[in-house]
């Protein structure tokens, strides 16, 4: 089922029904998105019972969400917000049936022009004169919109980077004055809003805006001004210096990995070796390697695992008659060097005549006969 049978549905059961947002946004703009938002004045529970057949599910602020052809489509009564919580939620909101209504509520003039099924476009706050003149602008009185929801000003730098805009310039030195509310939002919040201005590769102007307008403070992140566009949304937090984020494990092991070989600061066997083929590049795009090189030496890796060596534990323990111990981490470690260096043949006759030819000095380094 595609978007407009979804809103002939609606108005098929007696409702008006728009497109709203960031779907015509990009529409107008040429772009692509599955960011598909309609309002109503249908409530949530007429909503559920005309969408029955597909599985919609609904949440507290009036929004019922329903899933078809894997795009999924937020439908969302005309509302007014009455109140916010301390977190800037809403918690609090009152119905209306008036279009105009839900869409003062709105943050930018570009994010409240609607489309009806016939795409005819209703534009009620000059949002397409925004968007010719590549300008966000603020629906009503900005310290209201700011003050209701700080995350909009995270956001106004977000579609300032992404859409290379400008944002209009009242906005701005309210962005500045009000900087210290970003302090309220939650880390998940400005996690997501940061993680969509750093994978754009307009991001380095992002980082720019965020630093002037003395975001970054209350975000708690430093940065340095010579920091490297990459298309990896790990390496470009790697190259940041945050207090604290809540990064998933893997994000963390990356983050970390990346800036090891950054510290490290080469590419060479044992960084391929220990970090792999995709890290690797990543930091070395950072440092200015070139992929390519760093391909060709992965290719020519003698191995790539420890697995890879032509012996097992047995077979150490018995060349240098000992018992497992952990001088077999150290062992084993001192072969990758010298395979990866291609000093010693990767075969068991030849590790073999090593470990026999070198016993005594691991004997000596305690490992236990």
């Amino acid at each position: 089922m595609n978007i407009i049978k979804i809103l002939s549905r609606i108005e098929d059961n007696g409702f008006e029904a728009y497109l709203v947002g960031g779907y015509v946004r990009d529409y107008l703009l040429g772009l692509s998105t599955n960011d598909i938002d309609i309002c109503t004045n249908a409530r949530v529970k007429e909503i559920m019972d005309i969408f029955d057949d597909m599985n919609p599910t609904s949440n507290e602020y009036g929004s019922v969400k329903i899933v078809t052809d894997d795009i999924r489509i937020d439908i969302t009564t005309y509302r007014r917000d009455l109140k916010y919580n301390g977190s800037r939620k809403k918690v609090e909101i009152e119905y209306v049936d008036n279009l105009i209504e839900d869409l003062k509520r709105r943050d930018f003039t570009m994010n409240t022009i609607c489309m009806s099924k016939d795409k005819s476009i209703i534009d009620l706050f000059n949002g397409q004169e925004d968007l010719k003149n590549k300008i966000i602008r603020c629906v009503g009185n900005i310290e209201d919109r700011i003050n209701e929801d700080p995350l909009r000003m995270l956001r106004a730098v977000r579609f300032a980077t992404t859409l290379d805009f400008k944002i209009e310039d009242n906005l701005y030195e309210e962005l500045k004055k009000n900087n210290y509310l970003i302090e309220q939002l939650s880390l998940e919040r400005i996690k997501d809003e940061l993680t969509k201005i750093l994978i754009n590769k307009n991001a380095l102007n992002g980082l720019k805006m965020l630093n002037d307008l003395g975001f970054l403070t209350y975000m708690g992140i430093e940065y340095n001004k010579d920091i490297v566009y990459v298309s990896d949304i790990c390496g470009m937090y790697s190259q940041l210096n945050i207090k604290e984020f809540p990064f998933s494990k893997k994000e963390k092991d990356n983050i970390n990995s990346i800036k090891a070989i950054i510290k490290y600061g080469m590419i060479d066997e044992n960084i391929l070796f220990e970090y792999g083929l995709y890290l690797s590049m990543v930091a070395g795009e950072i440092m200015g390697i070139d992929k390519e090189i760093i391909s060709v030496m992965y290719n020519n890796l003698v191995i790539s695992s420890i697995k890879d060596i032509k012996v097992n534990t047995e077979d150490i323990c018995k060349a240098l008659k000992i018992k497992p111990s952990k001088i077999i981490g150290i062992v084993y470690n001192e072969l990758k060097g010298l395979i990866l260096k291609k000093e010693l043949s990767n075969d068991k006759e030849s590790i073999i005549d090593y470990l026999i030819n070198n016993r005594e000095k691991w004997l000596n380094e305690g490992a236990v006969v």
